[in-house]
């Protein structure tokens, strides 16, 4: 991965295996220039959560996220707890880890959440 890469405008491309994990000291670089992403313990997952404060914005801001995963072909896992807590979680399940798809689709959920949300957790 390069450093300082704009990830908001790439694309993401299709995964069905075969492609090489995100290394785990790569993750962390991309978790630390963007803070609100929260890498797992094991390395092949990101995530990022939110107080959406109403039930309302929260499922609001899962549907605009869900949008968003459709437009580029790459989905999150989306949990939403407490009526106003959302969490999302990416990885590439093919591949069992991340690939640049998802700190595409991180990214771009930034973007979009500045839009939208401010509330973390």
């Amino acid at each position: 991965m390069a450093e300082s890469t704009d990830w908001t405008t790439q694309r993401c491309v299709p995964c069905e295996g075969g492609i090489p994990v995100v290394s785990v000291t790569s993750a962390a670089s991309f978790c630390a220039e963007h803070p609100c992403w929260e890498l797992s313990s094991d390395g092949h997952s990101i995530s990022r959560k939110l107080n959406c404060g109403r039930f309302t914005v929260a499922v609001s801001t899962l549907n605009q996220i869900g949008d968003l995963a459709e437009r580029e072909q790459h989905h999150p896992d989306l949990h939403l707890t407490g009526y106003r807590h959302l969490r999302v979680v990416l990885t590439t399940h093919a591949i069992d880890g991340l690939s640049e798809n998802d700190f595409i689709m991180a990214a771009k959920i930034d973007a979009l959440l500045d839009n939208t949300v401010n509330g973390e957790e």
